[in-house]
């Protein structure tokens, strides 16, 4: 007959089990470890291997967690870049002067797209183009340079540097499309500050003040 004490007490490999069995990870938790398993597997494989799949098994859930939240590979990555390296900030530089300000986005966003890497930006690139589900997170980047343009040129505006009702948004955007442009097309490497100062003083000044 088995002891009383045995019926009721776990096995020792039982409780060896209970006790190196992770908690249950939810909300906030969790999604703060996707997306630090979505960096670290870009800095491992690059973005042309990167997969659902591949991250799922990094932070050790299914992908259909990671498909509840993001709808592809592009959303995701944007997602984990905003959380780590913010990216796309509405905020407009105030320095008192049009030139300085627009030069200041331009270093800002400079340094933000550096910073992911080449191989990451041209792979979010071809998924503009090429897939629908990342279309509204390029857009949305695309909105935020436009609002911090539009708020700099507003303040010069007010200081009788610009007339802000003549301009088109195609002229509003036009600073941050071209270093997009020379990140994405151009420029072997970095863009440099003569690079910055040409987009705002040979191009987008005489535009705007003509």
């Amino acid at each position: 007959m088995v002891p009383r004490e045995a019926r009721i007490r776990p096995s020792h490999a039982a409780a060896r089990g209970q006790q190196g069995r992770r908690p249950r990870r939810r909300g906030e938790v969790l999604e703060g470890e996707i997306l630090q398993a979505t960096l670290d597997e870009l800095a491992e494989v690059g973005y042309a291997r990167l997969t659902i799949e591949g991250v799922a098994a990094r932070v050790r859930t299914g992908r259909t967690v990671l498909y509840r939240r993001w709808r592809g590979r592009a959303e995701l990555v944007m997602a984990a870049l905003r959380r780590h390296r913010p990216l796309l900030s509405r905020e407009a530089p105030d320095t008192g002067s049009l030139r300085e300000d627009v030069l200041a986005l331009l270093r800002r966003y400079r340094e933000g797209l550096d910073g992911i890497g080449r191989d990451t930006l041209y792979g979010l690139a071809a998924e503009y183009f090429l897939d629908d589900d990342a279309f509204p997170i390029f857009r949305r980047g695309v909105e935020a340079g436009r609002e911090a343009m539009t708020a700099i040129l507003w303040r010069a505006s007010q200081r009788g540097e610009v007339e802000i009702a003549r301009l088109t948004p195609m002229v509003v955007s036009l600073p941050v499309d071209l270093l997009r442009h020379e990140l994405l097309f151009v420029a072997e490497g970095d863009v440099g500050e003569e690079r910055l100062r040409q987009i705002v003083d040979d191009v987008f000044l005489p535009l705007v003040r003509a």
